[in-house]
């Protein structure tokens, strides 16, 4: 919820004791004396409320109101009146005052006015970026790619990751696109239009960390390898997120998280933190089916970087790429589409050229053959395990190896 008090009044001794009785209530106050102090911290995207007195040298309270509503109608602005300013007040709320208080005024009146002030700012702001977040499109859908169920939670689960509070863990093998997914997860939050910042762990010391928090306030935070953080660090990270900052935090990790607490080399509190909210990235080898998706976006980006047409992708080359293991998993596919453009692959069809005329029925076959194979390389011919990794019956898996005269002991090692 939002949580900070533009507090503008000209009488110094009225400023100190509702700005004490604010920040006891654990509310963030800024204390000005005059409109032109006031008018510096007046944004379209502030995040709180004002508080004003109606009568001030210069410009009043009226003026602070009109020139609040100018640059944000929906900015709540709490009017304060002296004896005898009450018709006033009264004139100020029908030209659009939040609510009024009489001076002096009790700490609970104060207070239950500006919870109400802030809770209907932070519904505003709330629906502001969601609205922003419809029109600009589905990050999720625009930067995810994949047609297997697999690509469709993984979006799923960033969409509703993205719309909570907390922090997030996102975990994967090496190339698997962790930092994207990271992106995505900031630019589908309520955090989109606020700092995104991206940080190596092995790099962090405690100052730096502190750093990074500050320059990224609103928005989100992501380490990188984030078990790879100096002891002292991982220390002061724990810190930093007891005492419920406004960076998001966003950890990145290729290795075993919990092997590592439990050899005492990542800390205790911050494990069990992170995996609150955990996304896992899966490999492309868990979803082949995916991969020509995936190769024929990086090829139309490898030849919109470099200026060229961009090279047919045909059936039987979509079967070989499927058929790999791609251990680099995206980062991998990436550069082989960066050399297919550039005429330099030393990619080989494992199936016959496919002819001008061949039909999808023929195609499809090739593909269905190439990931068959490609189970099996990766199960060392234990046809078990392969079928479980298709998700096939085990007499289906056996009836399509003998329809393509596949042989899972040629694939023990």
């Amino acid at each position: 919820m939002s949580n900070t008090v533009l507090l503008v009044d000209d009488d110094a001794a009225v400023r100190e004791a509702l700005g004490q009785t604010l920040e006891l209530a654990d509310i963030n106050c800024i204390a000005a004396g005059s409109f032109v102090v006031a008018a510096d911290h007046i944004r379209s995207d502030f995040d709180g409320v004002i508080i004003s007195d109606i009568r001030m040298p210069g410009r009043d309270g009226f003026h602070l109101l009109a020139q609040a509503h100018g640059i944000d109608p929906d900015l709540p602005v709490i009017l304060l009146t002296g004896e005898g300013d009450i018709p006033m007040a009264v004139k100020a709320m029908g030209e659009g005052a939040f609510d009024f208080l009489e001076k002096p005024c009790a700490a609970k009146d104060l207070l239950a006015v500006v919870e109400r002030a802030l809770k209907t700012r932070t519904l505003v702001l709330e629906n502001r970026a969601l609205r922003q977040l419809v029109e600009s499109g589905d990050p999720a859908a625009r930067m995810i790619f994949g047609s297997s169920q697999m690509a469709q939670d993984l979006r799923d689960q960033v969409r509703r990751v993205a719309q909570a509070q907390g922090d997030v863990l996102v975990r994967g093998a090496q190339g698997s696109g962790i930092s994207k997914i990271a992106e995505v997860i900031h630019l589908s939050s309520l955090r989109s239009k606020r700092p995104f910042l991206k940080r190596a762990a092995s790099d962090l010391d405690a100052s730096a960390l502190g750093d990074a928090y500050a320059a990224g306030e609103g928005g989100s935070l992501f380490i990188d390898e984030i078990t790879m953080l100096p002891a002292q660090t991982q220390l002061a990270l724990a810190e930093v997120l007891d005492t419920g900052a406004s960076t998001r935090l966003i950890a990145g990790d290729t290795r075993d998280m919990e092997a590592q607490m439990q050899e005492g080399r990542f800390n205790t509190d911050l494990y069990y933190r992170l995996t609150v909210m955990p996304v896992r990235v899966p490999a492309l080898s868990e979803r082949p089916e995916d991969i020509p998706v995936l190769f024929r976006h990086y090829v139309a980006q490898a030849a919109e970087q470099s200026g060229q047409a961009a090279p047919p992708v045909s059936a039987d080359l979509e079967a070989t790429l499927m058929a790999r293991d791609w251990p680099g998993n995206a980062r991998a596919l990436m550069s082989e589409a960066m050399r297919f453009v550039m005429g330099v692959t030393d990619l080989t069809p494992t199936v016959g050229s496919v002819d001008a005329g061949i039909g999808l029925t023929a195609q499809m076959a090739q593909v269905e053959q190439s990931l068959i194979e490609g189970a099996l390389r990766r199960a060392q011919g234990q046809a078990t395990e392969a079928a479980r990794a298709l998700k096939l019956p085990r007499k289906t898996f056996y009836d399509k190896c003998t329809r393509y005269g596949i042989k899972p002991e040629n694939f023990r090692s």
